[in-house]
């Protein structure tokens, strides 16, 4: 028998306007536990010097002190769409190091910070649908990993062995990429990502809570409303995108061709090598020219 489904709003809307709520917290620590492979407990949202103040950013990032088996860490998840992600999630770690720690503090109370991020566009290129970046110190000459050593050890308030204990944790959530092959308990978070449903015989950690908490038909009117107006906006910011990434590909192809053509290049030569008609050549030259 094939399990029934429900219809839930998609995790980025969820998470700007449900997700901050503490009842609603079980959610973040269901589908974070079943990232990162350990009970999360969260614990408050931090407000900072980095939060940002503008209210769509606001919308599209949470900061949160979590507890975990190996005490205190402070998680950021984003969901957001940008040209220089990766740098901005850098930024974002970099600042939370610093906005976390108090002024004359000494620097091994910095806590362990893991960056999450939800992607809902194509980031890079590689064909899995999750990647994990973390630091790690190798020997240029003998390749092995650097380790602390037992007096570094006992600094630190909670169990740390090597320096990728101690530096931030990133994970590209890539939604997609997933192919919706449930392989493990994780899966079932993407299969909600990419998706927009939850099936009724999903057992990971904080999805069933989803399944109640984020079903459409419990949403009430100005709800829908509100949630309709997201999707319509999300689906012209995306054709707008596209519009724009087509019209660059356009005005390259039409520098290429008078280039070519101001460089001695016959139409015939410009067709060959560019796999476009003489009847395209053409009408790209009399607009350039």
């Amino acid at each position: 028998m094939t399990p029934s489904e429900t219809k839930v709003v998609r995790f980025d809307w969820a998470m700007k306007y449900f997700l901050r709520n503490k009842a609603n917290f079980d959610l973040l620590e269901g589908f974070l536990s079943e990232l990162l492979h350990t009970d999360i407990k969260i614990d408050q949202l931090l407000e900072s010097e980095s939060t940002p103040t503008h209210e769509k950013a606001k919308l599209t990032r949470v900061d949160l002190l979590a507890d975990t088996d190996k005490g205190k860490v402070i998680i950021e998840v984003q969901v957001d769409r940008e040209a220089d992600y990766l740098s901005r999630i850098l930024f974002g770690s970099a600042k939370a190091v610093t906005d976390y720690i108090h002024k004359g503090d000494p620097y091994h109370k910095i806590q362990k910070i893991y960056s999450v991020s939800i992607l809902y566009f194509d980031l890079g290129q590689g064909s899995d649908y999750l990647y994990h970046g973390k630091t790690e110190f190798r020997g240029i000459h003998t390749h092995d990993l650097l380790g602390l050593n037992d007096k570094e050890k006992k600094v630190y308030q909670q169990p740390v062995q090597t320096p990728s204990d101690i530096f931030p944790e990133y994970y590209l959530i890539k939604v997609n990429q997933f192919r919706n092959s449930i392989k493990e308990k994780f899966d079932e978070w993407m299969y909600f990502f990419k998706n927009e449903s939850i099936p009724s015989d999903f057992t990971a950690k904080g999805i069933q809570s989803a399944a109640q908490k984020l079903a459409l038909v419990k949403m009430d009117d100005a709800q829908r409303s509100a949630y309709d107006r997201y999707m319509m906006d999300l689906s012209y910011e995306n054709s707008m995108i596209e519009s724009s990434y087509l019209d660059g590909m356009a005005d390259g192809e039409a520098k290429l061709i008078l280039s070519m053509h101001q460089n001695g290049c016959t139409r015939q030569q410009i067709s060959q090598f560019t796999g476009l008609s003489l009847e395209k050549i053409q009408g790209l030259l009399d607009q350039e020219l």
